[in-house]
C-alpha cells in the first residue's frame, strides 16, 4: 500500500503546524482526513483553524471533515470519533499529534501549565487512542502514529523542563506500550519526530534561541508520516523515527528543499 486513498485519517491538533501538513499531504492522496482541533475561530495571535485547513484538504483532494474539539474532554473526543464513523465509516489511521509545550524549570512552571500538559500530551494521546480502537481493529491496515520522542534518561533532557519532558515521554511510553499490546490486531503503532527544529508556532517556546530560518518546514514531518502509514502488515512497528531517515528511506537524497532558508545550517530539535 502506497496511497491513502479512500482511507480515513483522523489528525489531532491539526489544525496548524504539523498536524496541518500531515492532513494536506494525506489529502493529495485523495484521503477522507479528520481536522480535529480547538480552533473552531481564528485565533488573535495564532494562524489556520479547522475550518480554513478542511479548504485545503478539499484542494488538495481530500474529504474533510473539520471537528472542533478540546482533546482534553472525553465527551467532545467520543463525539468527534462517532461524526467520523458517521461521515465516513471507521477509521484507518489516528496521528496524535496535538501537543502543549512550556521549556520551564521546575520552579518556573505553574502547575497550571503542568497540568496542562500532562492532560494534552499524555492523557488526551491515550484517550484519542482508546476511543479509536474499537474502529481501528476493524480497518484492513491500521496505524496509530504518536508525535513523541525517543526516550533518553540522559539528565540533559529532564533537568531543563522536566515537566514537558515528562509529558512527552509519558507519549513514547504509549507507544512501546501500545505497539506490543495491539500487535495481535494488526495495528501497527510508531512514534515520530523532527530531527531538526521545524518552524512552527511552538518557536516562540525557544524564546529566539532558534531563528526560523534554522529550521526545516513541517511538509518534512508530513512527508515521513505518510511513509509510516502507507506500510503494510506491521512492516513497520514499535519503532522510534526521525523525519529525515525516513524521508531518505522513501527514496528522497536531497532534503534541502525542506529547509526554510536552503544552505543555512540547521538547529538539532530538542531530546536529539
Amino acid at each position: 500500500m502506497t496511497s491513502l486513498r479512500g482511507r480515513t485519517v483522523f489528525v489531532t491538533g491539526a489544525s496548524r503546524g504539523i498536524g496541518r501538513a500531515i492532513a494536506v499531504r494525506a489529502a493529495r492522496d485523495g484521503a477522507n482526513v479528520v481536522i480535529a482541533a480547538k480552533s473552531g475561530t481564528p485565533h488573535p495571535r495564532l494562524p489556520g483553524t479547522i475550518h480554513t485547513v478542511a479548504r485545503e484538504v478539499e484542494e488538495a483532494g481530500g474529504r474533510p471533515l473539520a471537528v472542533e474539539v478540546d482533546v482534553r474532554d472525553e465527551d467532545q473526543v467520543e463525539r468527534a470519533v462517532a461524526a467520523t464513523v458517521e461521515r465516513f465509516g471507521g477509521i484507518d489511521v489516528l496521528v496524535n499529534n496535538a501537543g502543549a509545550i512550556r521549556l520551564t524549570s521546575t520552579a518556573d512552571t505553574p502547575i497550571r501549565r503542568f497540568d496542562l500538559m500532562m492532560a494534552v500530551n499524555v492523557r488526551a494521546t491515550f484517550l484519542c487512542t482508546q476511543r479509536c480502537l474499537p474502529h481501528l481493529r476493524r480497518s484492513p491496515n491500521p496505524h496509530i502514529l504518536v508525535l513523541a520522542p525517543p526516550i533518553d534518561l540522559d539528565p540533559r533532557w529532564l533537568a531543563p523542563h522536566l515537566g514537558y519532558t515528562i509529558s512527552k515521554y509519558g507519549m513514547s511510553l504509549c507507544v512501546i506500550g501500545w505497539a506490543e499490546e495491539l500487535r495481535p490486531d494488526g495495528i501497527a503503532v510508531n512514534a515520530l519526530w523532527p530531527a531538526t527544529t521545524i518552524a512552527t508556532e511552538a518557536l516562540r517556546e525557544l524564546a529566539g534561541l532558534v531563528r526560523p530560518e534554522e529550521c526545516r518546514r513541517p511538509e518534512i514531518v508530513a512527508d515521513a508520516a505518510h511513509w509510516i502509514v502507507t506500510r503494510e502488515d506491521l512492516e513497520v512497528s514499535g519503532r522510534f523515527l526521525l523525519d529525515d531517515r525516513v524521508v531518505s528511506e522513501s527514496g528522497v537524497l536531497d532534503l534541502e528543499p525542506y529547509a526554510v532558508r536552503p544552505g543555512t545550517p540547521l538547529k538539532p530539535d530538542l531530546f536529539l
